[in-house]
């Protein structure tokens, strides 16, 4: 591969995606159905795919890997790569798909993708991410976006944060979402990377402070509305992780609170369940298996009475070959009795 070159300073590509609330994107969670669903109980949430790595989308089918349903927009495809030209190349397939911002992931610690070269171990070289961020910024005419971390191993001084923005910034990147933490690349699983290293709010602060004229986006953390709350007035907006996906009702709550025209009244559990009828059944006469699906429902009644026999249904018969929504509703039902004969009602 050819030295990343020098690349001179560009305008940034305006954005009018409200990114006061966003869930991120995570591996093996963020797929299409699990998208599906939470679009039904927060309408306004920015979403954003799990990782695809730019070279298994082009040498793959794009039609598979990139496939969603209408209702998720707004909803963002985040790439991994290091290459400007296949970045170039996947951010245009993901425009003609139809997706409303392509991210860049220069935050992932996970062994096999540092053995690639990218995701957080890119931080240490800021000008190639300028360059894959300016390739993809002349590709496309979507927003193209940055997820990093406030820095790796031991280059985690302030500095190095700002002169990492301020170079990928130069390349017309306007939106950083930041977790929080360093990344540790040796010797921390991906798991551990999520809570070991300590959260250091104060230094997204200062980056919004001192580049007021960047969308930064707080990651890290946020598992409760008082948490989130904790950051409206310091930085554009919050991204919301894994309570996102085993509480998926809390998104209700956020919209309500972050969003300028509040958020809409979310489809109670049974409800959505029947809503979602008709998407289950063609996926599941199209190929797709139960399980599939049913595994990002497993937190629908969490706090709520009947979460316990819910789940039991669900972990219990969703895996077995050939049924169908049945077993969601035999679930529903096990969950609304368990309700009703603790005393307590389900709406």
């Amino acid at each position: 591969m050819e030295p990343v070159t020098e690349i001179t300073a560009v305008s940034a590509q305006s954005s009018v995606i409200d990114r006061a609330l966003c869930v991120a994107p995570m591996m093996d969670w963020s797929d299409r159905h699990y998208r599906h669903f939470v679009r039904l109980i927060a309408p306004r949430t920015l979403l954003y795919s799990e990782m695809i790595v730019a070279e298994a989308l082009l040498r793959g089918d794009p039609a598979r890997l990139l496939r969603y349903s209408s209702v998720e927009h707004p909803v963002a495809l985040q790439l991994g790569g290091n290459d400007p030209v296949r970045l170039a190349a996947a951010a245009r397939l993901g425009e003609q798909f139809g997706y409303d911002e392509i991210n860049l992931n220069v935050g992932c610690p996970s062994d096999r993708v540092q053995s690639a070269t990218f995701g957080a171990c890119l931080m240490a070289d800021p000008q190639r991410v300028a360059a894959g961020v300016f390739a993809m910024r002349q590709a496309v005419q979507i927003p193209v976006t940055v997820k990093c971390r406030i820095g790796i191993d031991d280059q985690d001084e302030y500095e190095f944060l700002l002169r990492f923005v301020e170079t990928v910034a130069a390349a017309g990147c306007q939106v950083f979402i930041v977790h929080a933490r360093k990344a540790i690349l040796a010797g921390l699983t991906p798991r551990q990377n999520r809570d070991i290293p300590p959260l250091r709010y104060d230094v997204v602060y200062r980056l919004k402070s001192e580049r007021p004229d960047l969308t930064i986006v707080m990651n890290g953390g946020i598992r409760t509305l008082e948490d989130a709350q904790l950051h409206q007035g310091r930085v554009d907006g919050v991204m919301i992780g894994r309570e996102a996906y085993h509480n998926p009702y809390i998104l209700a709550a956020l919209e309500g609170a972050l969003l300028p025209a509040g958020g809409a009244v979310a489809l109670p559990p049974a409800v959505l369940i029947a809503a979602i009828r008709g998407y289950v059944e063609a996926e599941l006469r199209a190929g797709s298996r139960l399980h599939s699906m049913s595994r990002h429902l497993l937190g629908l009644y969490a706090h709520r009475p009947g979460a316990r026999s819910f789940r039991r249904v669900l972990s219990e018969f969703a895996t077995r070959p050939g049924v169908g929504f049945e077993v969601l509703e035999a679930a529903v039902r096990a969950a609304e009795g368990a309700s009703r004969s603790s005393g307590n009602l389900v709406t």
